[in-house]
């Protein structure tokens, strides 16, 4: 019986993490708000709750761990403690350390930062199946929320900071090995890790899922503000946390899209880009692994995709269907994961020395929207080493200031349906109303077309105001007409000069994405998406053209046969 309630206990702080990490990446609902409130007025009573729900560890571990991995994790300890960061502020902190350990015994050291506004139990399972396989695992509150204390910094050099606080504790308080020492985390977490390995050497490998390199080039790309995400996030961390002046400062001035502002935010965000110090983590000689959804709305794949090629050392890069966090949340769960299994596989064989074949194997791993098995490569340039080009001749022109019926869905939700379910956004082609979407389709192909990584747009517009946005969307169009989107990406124009054209290229966001033998691909562009600030005056006109001299088009990447 004591077994039984044990289990039960274990299971109920899995599924609390998993709740919890889900709330933030879902959003919480009205009454999980007002919960949420009133546990960050108390947070005596959630660890209180927490800590009895970890102190009988004789249970089974997480079932995210193998069979072995539950034999040994069954015992391993958890404590609560605070840790003081930098500049002593109290950091709230769990640690797992491996069953058995005895005086002399040391291992290796994995430090866990929360996600963005999720409390320090969010690990909780996957940090049990690490102990459960010799690791002293430290998960900790980022500081600004929750019981954590300071303020939101956003990844700054106090976060920065205190990540090397945290091991330098570790060390200290725990049987951990100062010569294998390693990060991972999930979103937030992931930024963090991946700039505390830049400037702190001891940090030897990594885990960054769901992650940003790119901090501009994820939530600002194309020159655009990627509104809903940024508001979301600007939400939930206030709700769970204490944002401060400089994060509020910047927020505002990215939201109410003031140019006079943005070279500030800009800079804002390069100092907290891990792209900014991979000069840093290529001379430490870093294990990096990198992990994300196709669908992320937060954090593009592109973006992580070409910090991945300038890396010198050990990497590794997946991408899965999914959007931002989908991809780890069955792990969170403590349910098996392929993301998770393939982390700990990466952390054993750079901090534990196992020869599990990770090193040998093709570094980029990916798996199609559409199918699903996963593809081997051995460097991003070759995922789509042929390409199809859509030739986008004539001349169409677009009306502003109305969402044609092409988007790019809704937040966390509309790639979430299409990891699970099947089920992207949708469009009927032949009815988008052509005064307000410009619309381009191929001949229908004989054979699947399998589009891997990134379209790259090549076209003339000709706008009659100085600023302007537009949003280019690639479909899968079927027999029926029906559109499944394969991919989007926004783009925005500041001080040109009205009539004159001009020559814009674009990126749209990586993919991978088999379209059925019989089907058309089509382009649509038109100049509005709820996802996006659009910065089209009242009755300005969108001219897309094709000069025979620089004739536009679209190129499609597919993988090689």
């Amino acid at each position: 019986m004591g077994h039984t309630r044990t289990a039960v206990r274990t299971a109920a702080v899995g599924t609390a993490a998993a709740v919890l990490a889900t709330g933030a990446a879902f959003g919480p609902a009205p009454a999980a708000s007002a919960q949420a409130a009133r546990a960050a007025q108390a947070p005596q009573a959630l660890e209180a709750a927490a800590t009895a729900a970890v102190a009988d560890t004789a249970g089974p571990a997480a079932t995210s761990a193998t069979s072995a991995t539950s034999a040994t994790a069954a015992t391993a300890g958890v404590r609560f403690v605070d840790i003081a960061g930098d500049g002593g502020t109290v950091l709230k902190a769990n640690v797992v350390t491996p069953a058995g350990t005895g005086p002399a015994d040391r291992h290796p050291l994995v430090v866990l930062p929360t996600s963005w506004a999720t409390p320090q139990i969010e690990y909780l399972a996957q940090a049990r199946a690490l102990a459960g396989t010799g690791y002293v695992v430290v998960t900790y509150n980022s500081r600004g929320f929750w019981q954590s204390g300071g303020e939101i910094e956003v990844a700054g050099p106090p976060d920065i900071a205190d990540a090397s606080a945290v091991i330098d504790w570790a060390l200290t308080h725990t049987p951990a090995d100062p010569d294998r020492v390693g990060m991972a985390g999930v979103s937030y977490g992931a930024g963090i890790s991946l700039l505390a390995a830049a400037h702190d050497r001891r940090i030897k490998a990594v885990v960054a899922l769901s992650g940003w390199a790119d901090l501009i080039d994820s939530i600002y790309s194309g020159r655009t503000q990627h509104r809903r995400a940024a508001a979301f996030l600007g939400g939930t961390g206030q709700l769970t946390g204490r944002p401060g002046a400089e994060l509020r400062r910047v927020l505002d001035g990215f939201l109410s899209s003031d140019l006079s502002r943005e070279q500030e935010m800009i800079d804002w965000g390069r100092k907290r880009s891990p792209a900014t110090h991979v000069d840093r983590l290529n001379a430490n000689g870093t294990a990096v692994m990198l992990g994300n959804a196709w669908g992320d709305t937060f954090f593009p794949p592109n973006q992580y995709a070409s910090f991945y090629e300038k890396l010198t050392g050990p990497k590794r890069l997946e991408l899965r269907p999914g959007d931002h966090a989908t991809a780890e949340a069955t792990g969170l769960l403590g349910l098996p994961d392929d993301t998770w299994t393939s982390a700990r596989r990466w952390l054993d064989h750079h901090l534990r020395g196992v020869d599990n074949g990770v090193d040998r194997e093709q570094p980029v791993r990916l798996r199609s929207r559409t199918s699903g098995g996963y593809e081997d490569y051995p460097d991003w340039a070759s995922v789509g080493t042929r390409e199809r080009r859509l030739a986008l001749g004539g001349e169409r022109g677009i009306r502003t200031g109305l969402d044609s019926g092409a988007n790019g869905g809704v937040v966390l939700l509309s790639n979430a349906l299409d990891q699970f379910l099947g089920l992207p956004p949708t469009v009927s082609v032949p009815l988008l109303p052509r005064s307000y979407a410009a619309v381009w389709q191929s001949e229908r192909y004989p054979t699947a077309q399998r589009v891997r990584g990134t379209a790259r747009l090549h076209t003339t517009v000709t706008p009659t105001a100085a600023g302007g946005t537009l949003v280019a969307y690639l479909y899968d169009v079927g027999p029926l007409g029906v559109g499944k989107l394969v991919s989007h990406a926004p783009y925005t124009f500041h001080g040109r000069a009205p009539g004159e054209p001009f020559t814009v290229d674009l990126e749209l966001f990586s993919t991978a994405y088999d379209v059925p033998a019989g089907h058309r691909l089509a382009l649509v562009v038109d100049a509005a998406d709820p996802l996006y600030t659009e910065h089209n005056p009242a009755g300005a006109r969108l001219t897309f053209s094709s000069p025979p001299s620089d004739p536009s088009y679209l190129s499609v990447p597919l993988r090689a046969e």
